[in-house]
C-alpha cells in the first residue's frame, strides 16, 4: 500500500522521520512516498494546489497524508476522506479543497486522542489514522460523518468581453507563474497580460531568447508564464493572486 506525505515540516529536523516511523510501526510494509516537505510554513493554499496536482498520479488505494496545519491544537477538526478510490487524512482547514470537489466524496472527523501532542498531530493523529486505512479499516470506522468541510475560495476565472481573466495560483521553484486560466482558451496564440506586461503565448521555453518572458500551456493544463533562464516572479514582479488577462482566439474552457 502506498502512503504519500505532503507537509511543511522541511527536512532539517526529525519531524518527517517521526511521522514515517509511526506509519511503519503501525502499518509495516507500507510504501512511503514524499510529495514534498517544503511547503512554506502554514501555507494551506500552496499545499491544496500541490495536492490537487499530484494525487491522481498515484494508483487507486493510495492513502494521502497532508499536514500543513497552522491551527494545530485548536478546535479545528481533523478529517479523513475518500474519493475516486483514494483516501486522505488532513486538517479541516481547506487543504483538501481540490480533492473534495473532485466528485462523490465521503468525509469523517477523526477523534482527538487525549495523549496526542497539541503541537504534533501529524505524528499523533494523522499518521495513526492513515495506518488504520492502510491495514484495511473502512473510512466509517475512523469517525463520524462530516458534511461541511472547510473549503478555500475557488480561483478566479471570469470572462470579460473577448478576454479571460484569472489569477496566479502558484509560483513554482523556478519562479514560473501558474495561473487559473485553462489552456483551452489559448486557441492558436494570443497574449497574456500580467503585472502590466504583455507576454506572447508560445509552446515552450525555447520559443524565446534567454531572459525573455514566455507564456504557454503548462503540464497541469493551465496557462503559465515563465522567463527563459530566469524567474518570472522576479522579472515581472508578480506572485500568487496577481491578475492574469488572456486575450486569444479563445474557446470556452472545457
Amino acid at each position: 500500500m502506498i502512503v504519500t506525505l505532503l507537509t511543511d515540516f522541511g527536512t532539517a529536523d526529525g519531524y518527517v522521520a517521526e511521522v514515517k516511523g509511526t506509519l511503519l510501526r503501525r502499518a509495516p510494509g507500507a510504501t512511503l512516498v514524499d510529495v514534498t516537505h517544503e511547503i512554506p510554513p502554514g501555507d494551506v493554499a500552496a499545499a491544496a494546489y500541490l495536492l490537487g496536482r499530484s494525487w491522481r498520479a498515484f494508483p487507486e488505494g493510495t492513502v494521502h497524508v497532508v499536514v500543513v496545519d497552522p491551527g494545530v491544537g485548536t478546535d479545528r477538526r481533523a478529517l479523513a476522506a475518500e474519493t475516486g478510490g483514494h483516501r486522505f487524512v488532513a486538517p479541516d482547514n481547506g487543504v483538501l479543497s481540490a480533492v473534495l470537489g473532485a466528485g462523490e466524496v465521503a468525509i469523517v472527523s477523526l477523534p482527538m486522542d487525549a495523549a496526542a501532542s497539541p503541537t504534533f498531530h501529524g505524528r499523533d493523529v494523522f499518521a495513526p489514522a492513515a495506518a488504520r486505512l492502510v491495514i484495511g479499516e473502512p473510512l466509517g470506522a475512523l469517525g463520524g460523518a462530516v458534511r461541511d468541510p472547510v473549503l478555500l475560495p475557488p480561483p478566479r476565472l471570469e470572462r470579460h468581453g473577448e478576454d479571460w481573466v484569472g489569477e496566479v495560483v502558484h509560483v513554482d521553484r523556478f519562479g514560473t507563474l501558474v495561473t487559473s486560466v485553462p489552456g483551452t482558451v489559448a486557441g492558436g496564440g494570443g497574449t497574456v497580460r500580467i503585472a502590466r506586461h504583455d507576454v506572447a503565448l508560445g509552446r515552450t521555453f525555447a520559443d524565446v531568447a534567454p531572459g525573455t518572458p514566455v507564456a504557454f500551456v503548462g503540464s497541469g493544463g493551465t496557462i503559465e508564464v515563465a522567463v527563459r533562464d530566469g524567474r518570472a516572479d522576479e522579472v515581472l514582479g508578480a506572485g500568487r493572486g496577481a491578475e492574469v488577462r488572456v486575450a486569444a482566439g479563445a474557446q470556452r474552457p472545457g
